[in-house]
C-alpha cells in the first residue's frame, strides 16, 4: 500500500474512474493519504463523483509518472469519522479553504480490496494487493 501511496503522492495529479448508469466517469484528483492503515482519497459530498460512488462502490484509479503508470482498482469506502477527515486536510491545508472536518460536505474514502498493477513498457507488471 505504502508504494501505491508513494507513487500518487509523487504524480501529484491521478485520474478517478466511477461509472453512472452505463456510462464511464473520469476526473482528475489529487488527494491521497493514509490513515490508521488504509489509503485515502478526499472529495465533496455534494459533487456527482460522490453520487456515483454511493450507488456503485466500485472504482478505479490511474496515474502516469516517468514512464510508468499505476492502476488501482477497488471499492471506495466512506469514512465519516472526524479523525480521518482532520488527517486527511491537515495532509492538504490548501483544502481548508474549502472544506473542514466538520463540514458534512467533507468526505474521505478508503480503498477496500485493492488490487495495484504497475507497468511500464520496460518492465514485466507488478501487482500490489490490500
Amino acid at each position: 500500500m505504502k508504494e501505491v501511496f508513494e507513487f500518487l503522492k509523487k504524480a501529484g495529479t491521478y485520474y478517478l474512474a466511477t461509472v453512472e448508469g452505463d456510462q464511464p466517469r473520469v476526473r482528475p484528483f489529487g488527494t491521497v493519504d493514509i490513515f490508521e492503515g488504509k489509503l485515502y482519497i478526499q472529495t465533496g459530498k455534494k459533487k456527482d463523483v460522490f453520487r456515483q460512488l454511493e450507488k456503485n462502490p466500485k472504482a478505479e484509479i490511474c496515474a502516469f509518472m516517468g514512464g510508468t503508470w499505476l492502476r488501482a482498482s477497488a471499492t471506495l469506502v466512506v469514512d465519516d469519522r472526524r479523525e480521518a477527515k482532520a488527517h486527511m486536510l491537515d495532509s492538504y491545508p490548501n483544502l481548508r479553504s474549502m472544506y473542514s472536518e466538520d463540514d458534512p460536505n467533507t468526505a474521505v474514502l478508503y480503498l477496500k480490496n485493492c488490487t495495484a498493477v504497475f507497468s511500464s513498457f520496460t518492465q514485466e507488471p507488478k501487482t500490489v494487493e490490500f
